[in-house]
């Protein structure tokens, strides 16, 4: 490939080592005789492609650090046949990695407290383990990747970031993609549906009046040298 250099071949390598490594994994399960009472869960990556995204992406725009799907869709598997999963089963349902520990709380059956049920902001996947096409209530994510100068974070609310359900994603604020019809994200639909548009954005003024206030420090500017003596004192501390 015209674009394949030497630090992406080692990407591809060490994806290659990694599914070499799972494989020996789930062999030796087998030798213990618990393979197929072991659940095992994959991830396959921290939100989507980061180098290597020029050689594939799945047909999907951007990369690592972008709000669009290249940047935020990550595959998911789950191995668990004494569990119900069949193998080559797939679902489509929109899913979050938050999703993980509620789903873990139920396979354990551990007691959900109501403290506790205060935290979980997921859903259970179990219903997918034995029907892939189970029933999922709609739902609205949201995808932001972050990163700005202390006292920013209101001039920033709409910068790389992405609200999204089951059909649609809004980016920017200012681009709207029909995913079932344009998975490539390429035709900016959103003057054709206002109230698609009017729906995510209230969605996402919801999701940001409640994280805002555990922003600790947004409100206090240091300068760069008061930030690095800081650090630095941070460090001294830790060695000490």
């Amino acid at each position: 490939h015209p674009k394949m250099t030497v630090k992406t071949a080692k990407i591809y390598w060490e994806v290659e080592n990694i599914d070499m490594r799972i494989g020996e994994m789930i062999k030796q399960l087998e030798k213990w005789g618990i393979a197929d009472e072991t659940l095992f869960i994959f991830i396959a990556s921290d939100n989507g492609n980061s180098r290597g995204h020029q050689v594939y992406n799945a047909g999907m725009k951007g990369h690592k650090g972008q709000p669009y799907q290249g940047g935020t869709r990550v595959p998911a598997f789950f191995r668990w046949p004494g569990g119900g999963i069949k193998g080559d089963s797939e679902s489509a349902a929109l899913t979050s990695q938050m999703d993980i520990m509620p789903t873990l709380l139920e396979v354990t059956g551990t007691p959900v407290t109501s403290r506790l049920k205060k935290q979980i902001e997921g859903r259970s996947l179990v219903p997918f383990f034995k029907d892939p096409n189970a029933e999922w209530e709609k739902r609205t994510l949201v995808h932001h990747a972050g990163g700005w100068k202390r006292g920013d974070a209101a001039k920033s609310k709409h910068e790389r970031v992405a609200i999204q359900n089951e059909q649609f994603t809004l980016v920017f604020n200012e681009e709207l993609y029909d995913m079932k019809a344009d998975p490539g994200e390429t035709n900016n639909v959103i003057t054709e549906h206002p109230e698609i548009v009017k729906t995510l954005r209230k969605a996402y003024d919801k999701w940001w009046e409640k994280v805002t206030p555990r922003m600790i420090n947004e409100d206090q500017y240091l300068e760069p040298e008061t930030m690095k003596k800081n650090n630095k004192a941070r460090h001294q501390s830790f060695e000490k």
